[in-house]
């Protein structure tokens, strides 16, 4: 291929990568001549290199002599002849200006082609200060200009590419800055290193390599090698009529990259120049952006595989978890405890074990997953009412209050507590995989369609840690560890949350349940948070608390018949197919997002798809989620599908399988036997049933 003199050097001496077998290398400076020199002791082949000096004769032009390697002076690498690789370098005489072809052009057969056209100083970090960059032709390079800020340039980004000079300059610029900073004279106090600086006579300012035929003729020579600009590109903008570097740089595209012009800006620049018939220097540069130092495509996507490929994040008790023989799942990015096996326990002892633990007396759910989301402003109530179908302008301090997210097709969403904390300032919960996607959804609202509602959202999902205690023991273990909050349940009701100290740490304490049983759930800020875990799971020791996963919270909601957004929905499901007409709101004065498609005729259709709840007649036998439903075994293929199962879990605690399936008009066929057929030609029976297995009047939750 075509690659940079430095980039071979870098091949060959970092890597012990040759990246071909013979090189010609194209030069108007002394330093490209080490690249012949390295690719020299690969073992392989320096066809040539080309100087488009007419007598370079610098250290290290002649340690090349020295090795037999062919160097055409006064000559230029006019094109690179190939199809999927270089097959072939032409080469001809230049003029001395390096401007024209002046002889005959030869072919030198090679498969790579290396060229170095000098160094440029690095002078972006100082422009970013808002110093003007300065031409100097003695360096064919910008420098620094006057500094506008506390800041001093020394070595290569001042354009001294010496190591000695650099040495010098770089200690004679922190001498001043000592000195005004107030230490020292501004006086160097050490003696000047001793280098083996190699003497290079003067580059040639060659930015653009003449061909035989003329430029919008010859073939494509590329500037900017991301974004394709050629030469012939920026001279047709001149013909265009653009004369300011800004605009030829929009109308090419050139240092449009993510190099930002690094490689190919000084040559369009002085291609510019050039079309224009005046100086670098009049023309000037575009404006520096950083960063200057690029960063490799391997350390942006170096962690993306395997098990790198997405991020994981845990939560402040996840060490606990791990020295207490969790097993985890992933929810959303983060690692959730999903069961606490036993010695030699199966998962599903596990489970049995966590679910019985948490009816009969009381369990431990580590619950910083949730998506919290802090809402404030004087409009917060209504923009909250007009995200959820319910309303929430008259939810008071302290309160809290589940709600139903829709998109504009009516589907749901997201679900969750919206709590109010004190008059304009709320916090939002949603599922752990939904935080991101409801914060999006909320800011695009906010900000395209009512810009006037004054309301800020911070996510505050990582602020705090989460721990749910539940059980009929729950508020035992809690007035073990809290004693400044009245935990009677005439002071302390379902749906409400206060303001305490759990273990001597300030929390928010709410009573919201996912179980349906009595219920905390403690907040404390998230440094906080496996000492709280540990005070909490301490105070439950006498009531033999039990730590419990996702596992046991799938089962113990579903026999609750609470839904799981996304796992019991699928995009197609609104509140009504949910059968939670309940919670959509129809008098509300702005109406709701999705309000309107709720009244679709396709919604509003009978024989949709509603949830219920289906008990097997196996009481043993689990139905598999996703299984297809049918209302006859024996019909033939292709079968007519009445829905399918969204979650199935054995329940210790009711002594028989439970699931939540989608029945096309379900609500309407309580009792009815359906068919779950499965691949091996077996098929499963359940009766139809109310989605609600458990405590159905909601008696053990308002404890």
């Amino acid at each position: 291929g075509v690659m940079l003199a430095s980039s071979v050097s870098t091949y060959v001496n970092r890597y012990g990568v040759a990246p071909g077998n013979r090189l010609v290398l194209a030069a108007t400076n002394d330093n490209a001549y080490q690249t012949a020199i390295d690719w020299h002791h690969t073992g392989r082949t320096v066809v040539a290199v080309i100087d488009s000096r007419t007598a370079p004769n610098g250290v290290l032009v002649e340690q090349v002599r020295a090795l037999g390697i062919q160097i055409l002076e006064g000559h230029g690498l006019i094109e690179a002849v190939g199809g999927k690789r270089v097959r072939k370098a032409l080469v001809a005489p230049i003029n001395e200006a390096g401007s024209e072809v002046t002889g005959p052009v030869q072919g030198l057969a090679c498969d790579l082609i290396a060229s170095s056209g000098g160094w440029s100083a690095a002078i972006h970090l100082s422009s970013h200060t808002g110093a003007k960059p300065v031409w100097d032709d003695a360096v064919v390079s910008f420098r620094p200009g006057e500094s506008k800020q506390q800041e001093r340039s020394a070595g290569a980004c001042r354009g001294t590419f010496g190591i000695l000079d650099g040495l010098i300059e770089g200690a004679n610029a922190g001498a001043e800055a000592a000195r005004l900073a107030g230490f020292g004279e501004g006086q160097v106090q050490f003696s000047t290193p001793v280098t083996d600086q190699v003497i290079e006579q003067p580059q040639q300012a060659l930015f653009l390599v003449p061909h035989s035929k003329t430029t919008s003729r010859a073939p494509s020579q590329f500037v900017d090698f991301q974004l394709d600009v050629s030469a012939a590109g920026i001279e047709l903008a001149v013909l265009e009529g653009f004369e300011s570097v800004e605009h030829v740089k929009r109308y090419t595209a050139l240092g449009f990259g993510t190099d930002q012009g690094k490689l190919g800006n000084i040559n369009g620049m002085a291609i510019l120049a050039n079309a224009l018939g005046q100086g670098i220097a009049e023309t000037g540069t575009t404006i520096f952006r950083p960063s200057y130092t690029p960063t490799t495509f391997g350390a942006i996507a170096g962690r993306d595989i395997n098990h790198l490929f997405d991020p994981e994040r845990y939560t402040a008790m996840h060490r606990w978890h791990v020295e207490n023989g969790a097993e985890f799942e992933n929810v959303g990015q983060w690692k959730r405890p999903w069961y606490f096996p036993h010695t030699n326990e199966t998962m599903q002892q596990a489970v049995d074990r966590e679910g019985l633990a948490v009816r009969n007396s009381v369990g431990i759910l580590d619950a910083t997953t949730l998506g919290k989301i802090d809402i404030q402003g004087p409009d917060a109530a209504e923009f909250i009412t007009r995200m959820y179908t319910n309303s929430f302008l008259k939810l008071a301090p302290g309160k809290c209050r589940y709600g139903v997210m829709l998109k504009e097709d009516g589907m749901i969403f997201d679900d969750g507590v919206c709590a109010c904390l004190s008059e304009n300032h709320y916090l939002m919960f949603t599922t752990t995989g939904g935080a991101a996607g409801v914060l999006s959804w909320l800011e695009l609202w906010q900000q395209t369609e009512w810009p006037e509602l004054q309301v800020y959202f911070t996510s505050v999902t990582d602020h705090w840690a989460t721990a749910t205690v539940t059980g009929p023991n729950a508020r035992k273990v809690m007035a073990k560890v809290c004693q400044d909050i009245d935990l009677a349940p005439e002071s302390f009701g379902f749906m409400d949350w206060r303001d305490g100290t759990v273990a001597g740490v300030a929390a928010r304490v709410f009573r919201i349940s996912f179980t349906g049983e009595l219920s905390y759930e403690v907040n404390v800020p998230a440094h906080y948070g496996r000492y709280m875990w540990e005070q909490l799971i301490k105070a439950g020791a006498e009531f033999n608390i039990t730590p419990y996963g996702t596992e046991t919270m799938h089962v113990l909601r579903a026999e609750k018949g609470f839904i799981i957004v996304g796992q019991d929905t699928d995009g197609s499901m609104t509140p009504v197919d949910m059968n939670m007409n309940w919670v959509v709101g129809k008098n509300k004065v702005f109406s709701f997002i999705g309000k309107r498609s709720l009244e679709r005729s396709d919604s509003v259709r009978e024989n949709r798809k509603q949830l219920v709840g289906l008990k097997t007649l196996d009481p043993s036998a689990v139905l598999p989620e996703g299984a297809q439903i049918v209302n006859d075994p024996n019909q033939p293929i292709p079968m007519s599908m009445q829905g399918h199962v969204t979650s199935s879990y054995y329940s210790a605690s009711l002594g028989h399988s439970i699931a939540l399936a989608v029945v096309k008009g379900g609500l309407n066929r309580m009792g009815d036997t359906i068919h779950c057929p499965a691949a091996d030609g077996s098929s499963i029976a359940a009766k139809i049933v109310n989605s609600v297995f458990y405590d159905p009047t909601g008696k053990r939750q308002n404890v």
